[in-house]
């Protein structure tokens, strides 16, 4: 069965303002569905974090419609936008921004912070969100502490804590090794396919690119191509 749409972009122009405008993306039209892991690839300059942008709710198209989850997202008040925001979207990127003098599962807890739930509870989302990535037994250890690798677990386990309807990653193993890069691709794989989130990933890693169930091409603010995941043929 085809599954719903969670994300769609329409028409969906940014330019930049100054005194020449700066057209970045151009007329995208893009729909991405429920449980999808989307990576998006192009060369420096393509529109690629303006996109993700934009569907994290950080800044707004010039022109077009954005609809995340049957909310449109491109209007309304900033307000409003932040309070969708803060409900809706995990953010995670290349470098971690993990505050040191915090440990794990106070990172974690982070953006629970702006929801009005005992601190108890705070904490007991904190560390199931630790369990669900692997780190349950890191949850009072500092960053200095940990791995790259288990860095930037813990900062998946920070954007999900609110349980969000998308994560959007930006390059999220730009900064790790080839084992704990594949080690956090897996685990976004996971969160797409047993637990029902929409991945939206930049990169310009081939292996991050093909771990994902389907990759979109951007060049010069348009998408050129689309495309699954090949699928390797088992011969007998």
């Amino acid at each position: 069965m085809p599954r719903e749409p969670i994300i769609q972009l329409r028409d969906v122009w940014r330019t930049y303002p100054g005194p020449v405008p700066v057209p970045v993306l151009r007329g995208v039209d893009l729909t991405i569905a429920a449980g999808e892991f989307v990576a998006i690839v192009g060369p420096s300059g393509s529109g690629k974090s303006t996109l993700l942008n934009l569907l994290a709710g950080l800044d707004r198209p010039t022109k077009g419609e954005v609809w995340v989850a049957g909310t449109r997202i491109d209007v309304g008040s900033e307000d409003a936008l932040t309070r969708w925001r803060g409900s809706r979207v995990g953010i995670l990127f290349q470098f971690y921004h993990l505050i040191p003098v915090l440990r794990a599962v106070e990172n974690v807890e982070l953006p629970l912070l702006l929801r009005r739930l005992p601190p108890p509870d705070r904490r007991a989302r904190a560390e199931r969100a630790l369990r669900l990535v692997g780190l349950a037994e890191r949850a009072h250890h500092f960053p200095s502490e940990l791995s790259g690798g288990q860095q930037q677990r813990v900062a998946i386990a920070r954007a999900i804590v609110t349980d969000p309807v998308i994560v959007i990653a930006d390059e999220p193993t730009g900064d790790l090794d080839a084992e704990s890069g594949a080690a956090v691709l897996d685990l976004l794989a996971r969160l797409a396919h047993e637990h029902g989130k929409t991945i939206v990933m930049v990169t310009h890693d081939p292996k991050a690119r093909d771990r994902a169930d389907r990759w979109v091409a951007l060049e010069k603010g348009n998408v050129t191509a689309s495309a699954p995941r090949p699928r390797i043929q088992v011969v007998s």
